[in-house]
């Protein structure tokens, strides 16, 4: 397979050493065979979403080029949080890592372990933000443009950490 761009990571961590974690996690994903990164936003401190009574999150996204399949990339991203020490124990808990594949170029997939585009993160701040600053005019249709859809949302208390 020839090198895909355009392939999108969400990155989150609230437990541990998040930010160092993302940082890791980032210099991870560009071992993977045949995958680079290309570009990643800034880390941003976000409140927790889902369930609420756990520490803030520091979220990010990076962009990749890989040759990687889809299915062997979210496997590759779940290989990185196991080794970062992840535990799937509670939906929307605390965690050390957490690593969402959002985006395969134009690749559409409804499957039961992985939907491309991703279906919510339109809804989700703590993506859209990172996600826009990286790729302000990307489309995400039918929602329209990254930085239209960053400026729609609830942004309370997401600041940006560093560049």
């Amino acid at each position: 397979m020839a090198a895909v761009p355009g392939v999108f990571v969400a990155l989150g961590s609230n437990i541990g050493e998040p930010r160092r974690q993302l940082v890791q996690a980032i210099s991870e994903l560009g071992r993977l065979p045949g995958t680079q990164v290309l570009r990643r936003s800034s880390l941003y401190r976000t409140p927790p979403w889902g369930e609420l009574d756990q520490p803030d999150f520091v979220n990010a996204v990076a962009e990749l080029e890989t040759t990687l399949e889809p299915l062997a990339l979210l496997d590759a991203l779940l290989g990185i949080e196991r080794a970062a020490g992840r535990v799937r124990a509670r939906r929307w808990g605390p965690r050390v890592l957490d690593l969402d594949l959002l985006l395969f170029s134009s690749e559409r997939i409804d499957l039961p372990r992985l939907q491309l585009p991703h279906p919510r993160m339109h809804e989700r701040a703590f993506v859209m933000l990172p996600l826009a600053e990286i790729a302000p005019t990307l489309r995400l249709d039918p929602h329209g443009c990254a930085a239209e859809i960053a400026t729609t949302l609830d942004a309370q208390g997401i600041v940006r950490l560093e560049a």
